[in-house]
């Protein structure tokens, strides 16, 4: 069954235009690096969090990916502009 990857976090107003920018490499980079990797949807919150929600093909390719970290320039760069983690969680994707 698909995984699914929840990280909340907080972001400075003064970086959003960074992290956005930069989000289009982290992706590409996911594309090229990261085996199982289907799909990942941003998502703005209130009180300057956002809520990053990726989608891998299993749970081994979630931890796959955690285990490799910020390890290209476009993860690394989406990665500096967070400030603080929230929370991250896993889940199990259902299809309805």
């Amino acid at each position: 069954m698909p995984a699914v990857e929840l990280t909340r976090f907080r972001v400075d107003p003064a970086r959003e235009q960074e992290l956005l920018r930069t989000r289009p490499g982290m992706l590409a980079d996911f594309r090229a690096d990261r085996t199982g990797f289907v799909e990942a949807r941003l998502v703005r919150l209130p009180g300057n969090e956002w809520l990053d929600i990726v989608v891998w093909e299993t749970t081994e390719d979630y931890a796959a990916s955690r285990a490799k970290g910020p390890n290209l320039p476009g993860i690394a760069a989406f990665f500096a502009a967070i400030g603080e983690v929230v929370s991250a969680e896993e889940g199990t994707l259902i299809r309805e």
